[in-house]
């Protein structure tokens, strides 16, 4: 007999997983209870529990949201700062972007997540702990779930750095465009803004 999972936003609780335990990566996510102040991420397969950023992390994260909220407010999209699961289409695998850009009619995978390729641009805040997982990790899943433009900030690399990726095909961004923070950095469509990203700049402590 078959038995079809329960969908993200119905993870059951540690006394309503049935047995044998999950398998995968993705199923033990969905058996996981909430876990506040924690970030639990699937990431190449890695069931990945991590603490939420640092007070400075989630600054950078809330300044990119302020630059971009006149975009926001002007065409009526969505913006989110963090705690919002992402569904990368495929492998379904669920991720915490520290920023996430949707339209607001932008599809889900049960009622929690937001679908990769619905989306219109995800960033991700380097810290000390997720470097790996950020700058070499994140733009190559994020490319095969189809995000039309992915930022990463890189306030611990020496000089910090803003980047771009743009134009995913096969699994991988063919454009790439890097400043230095507190350069004029163009975000290509579906944005077609440029950041000012001396917006961004601040330092970003471990986590």
């Amino acid at each position: 007999m078959t038995t079809h999972r329960k969908p993200a936003d119905l993870r059951p609780t540690p006394e309503t997983v049935s047995h044998p335990l999950p398998g995968t990566a993705r199923e033990l996510f969905d058996a996981l209870p909430r876990l506040p102040g924690l970030r639990t991420e699937v990431i190449d397969g890695r069931l990945i529990v991590s603490p939420v950023g640092t007070p400075e992390h989630a600054r950078v994260a809330m300044r990119l949201y302020g630059a971009l909220l006149p975009l926001i407010e002007e065409r009526g999209w969505d913006g989110f700062s963090g705690n919002v699961d992402v569904c990368i289409d495929g492998p379904r695998d669920p991720v915490e972007p520290d920023f996430v850009l949707a339209p607001a009619d932008c599809p889900r995978w049960g009622e929690r997540e937001l679908l990769s390729s619905g989306l219109l641009m995800v960033a991700e805040v380097v810290s000390p702990g997720s470097a790996v997982d950020d700058r070499d990790r994140k733009p190559g899943l994020y490319a095969a779930g189809l995000v039309p433009v992915m930022l990463l900030v890189d306030p611990v690399a020496s000089p910090a750095t803003v980047t771009v990726f743009s134009e995913p095909k096969g699994g991988e961004y063919r454009t790439v465009t890097r400043v230095d923070m507190g350069d004029l950095l163009r975000l290509p469509a579906p944005l077609d803004v440029t950041l000012d990203t001396s917006a961004l700049a601040g330092t970003t402590g471990s986590g």
